[in-house]
């Protein structure tokens, strides 16, 4: 037999309290004297009924208009018993409204998810998509194909034959989930019987056999933004698997490939390339002119430039961010070309050379060779004393 109270007073509310008054501050006392936060306190858990019992009554209409009207003597047979019967603590979708983030903070999420009645919305969708560097530059308008599931047009996507309907799951009674409890705790799980779509489909349309979606191709233009990198996710709102019995798209997810270059290789915002330039240029020095990913350039290499020599050139390389006045830049490796083929006149030339560069080398060897052996003179003095 319950307790004689008033179940206002029990949750701190004026008589005239609206139910978001009410579910407020039950929320609030059922939190506070919950036995899981006060383990060991009967007073606790005695306060917590009787917060539950009043809620019980005062969050019905009809239970709390004949409170209103008899008083305590009113409404409490409505209870299993004559009593407060934990096990029909339920309150349809208020147990999770008011509990939810309570159960979440104690089993890690996931409470508040599937909630009875709401349909899922269609899974997201993940395509690969190449482009061209210098797509990737400038962006681009792209169309593309994706195949996706779609809401069956023969049957709009109820899964039945026409002149048909699908008749509610008597397991679930139409929820699509199923309340499994244990004296106070309760949990939700997907119905078995209808597999969480809260129907049975006795008489299943023949395009999509009773699923509601069938696959179709669809044709989208996406804009590819100026400066995309590579493995680059772009996120289109909406245009992934339709939901089931018209649930909202999922979202569509376009994986940006970038194909390789066969002058330029990227390195975040920055390009890199190799020139090929000949003796002469190298040792005298020369104005080059390079490519660059949008026009072409001019480059000036000093007299007694390097084989593998890099030059780095400012600003000529991918946008940082799509943004053209800030981008990377261009690094350029001087490589040093040796013609495969000579005529009489260059034979003769690089004879000339040769002879030069020999009595150079020659002189170059020498005053190497005295300066080790000055070396190792100073060496041994000093071990001699």
């Amino acid at each position: 037999m319950a307790n004689k109270q008033d179940y206002y007073e029990t949750l701190g509310v004026e008589k005239g309290a609206t139910a978001d008054e009410i579910k407020k501050s039950y929320r609030k006392l059922a939190l506070k004297y919950h036995p899981d936060r006060n383990p060991d306190n009967p007073e606790s858990e005695q306060k917590f009924k009787e917060v539950a019992e009043a809620y019980e009554v005062l969050s019905d209409a009809d239970k709390r208009a004949n409170y209103d009207r008899y008083g305590f003597d009113g409404v409490h047979n409505s209870f299993s018993g004559g009593g407060f019967n934990w096990s029909d603590f339920s309150h349809g979708g208020d147990f999770e409204d008011i509990f939810g983030g309570f159960f979440e903070n104690i089993f890690g999420g996931g409470f508040q998810n599937e909630r009875r009645g709401r349909a899922p919305r269609g899974r997201d969708l993940r395509v690969r998509f190449a482009i061209t560097l210098e797509d990737a530059f400038k962006g681009k308008d792209a169309d593309i194909k994706v195949k996706r599931p779609e809401t069956c047009k023969q049957c709009k996507g109820t899964g039945c034959k026409d002149g048909t309907k699908p008749t509610t799951c008597r397991q679930c009674g139409g929820a699509g989930q199923v309340r499994v409890s244990q004296g106070f705790f309760s949990m939700v799980t997907t119905c078995a019987a209808c597999s969480g779509r809260g129907t049975i489909i006795a008489n299943p349309c023949d395009a999509c056999h009773g699923a509601g979606l069938v696959e179709e191709m669809a044709k989208l233009t996406i804009r590819i933004p100026a400066g995309v990198p590579d493995s680059a996710q772009l996120r289109v709102a909406g245009e992934g698997e339709a939901g089931p019995n018209g649930a909202p798209h999922g979202d569509l997810y376009i994986v940006v490939q970038i194909k390789e270059h066969e002058f330029f290789t990227r390195r975040d915002d920055d390009l890199y390339c190799e020139i090929p330039v000949s003796f002469s240029q190298a040792a005298l020095g020369d104005e080059i002119e390079v490519p660059t990913i949008d026009a072409t350039a001019h480059l000036r290499i000093p007299p007694g430039t390097q084989t593998h020599q890099v030059f780095r050139m400012r600003e000529y390389g991918m946008p940082a961010g799509g943004n053209m006045s800030q981008r990377g830049d261009q690094y350029v490796r001087v490589i040093l070309h040796t013609p495969p083929k000579l005529t009489d006149r260059q034979k003769e030339l690089f004879r000339e050379l040769s002879e030069i560069e020999g009595k150079q080398i020659q002189e170059d060897k020498r005053s190497l060779f005295e300066k080790i052996k000055d070396g190792l003179g100073d060496v041994k003095k000093g071990w001699l004393g």
